[in-house]
């Protein structure tokens, strides 16, 4: 692990990045993990279930969240615990156009931070928020609560 236990501090920034999400990002996604959920892929059936469109699945978004933390501390291994909260879909609108799915039409931000530090378990939990596009060009917190536990050696 690449991050130093002994000079963590409550409120320490660990970094922070943007995730373009495309309609192509969902389908492969939907490939990946088996989720042919049509509220993924298909606006129609979407609208029908009440949604303003085709959303972005919850665990793409919770598991494009926690690779800021993996990332950030050198070791997917070390994170013991995460958990979060679902607060928001993650809408994914057609591309302008919709000739080509590639094309980002959200993104995911995410910032981290360290909420805490137990000297005696030699862990940190890391705050993270994460933020998308509301359909209606505002940023909303589509996650709540979201923090992961990294163990350090």
């Amino acid at each position: 692990m690449s991050v130093n236990f002994a000079e963590l501090e409550k409120g320490q920034e660990i970094g922070s990045r943007t995730v373009d999400i495309s309609r192509a990002s969902l389908v492969r996604y939907a490939g990946a993990s088996g989720d042919f959920n049509p509220i993924h892929w298909n606006e129609r059936f979407a609208q029908s279930v009440g949604l303003s469109g085709v959303i972005a699945h919850g665990m793409l978004t919770m598991g494009t969240a926690v690779q800021l933390v993996s990332d950030w501390a050198g070791d997917p291994g070390a994170i013991v615990d995460y958990q979060t909260r679902f607060t928001k879909p993650v809408p994914v609108p057609d591309a302008p156009g919709g000739n080509n799915p590639d094309t980002p039409t959200n993104a995911l931000t995410i910032t981290g931070k360290v909420g805490a530090v137990d000297e005696d378990a030699r862990t940190a939990r890391i705050d993270l928020t994460v933020t998308a596009d509301d359909g209606e060009g505002r940023q909303q917190k589509v996650l709540m609560k979201t923090q992961a536990v990294v163990k350090f050696a």
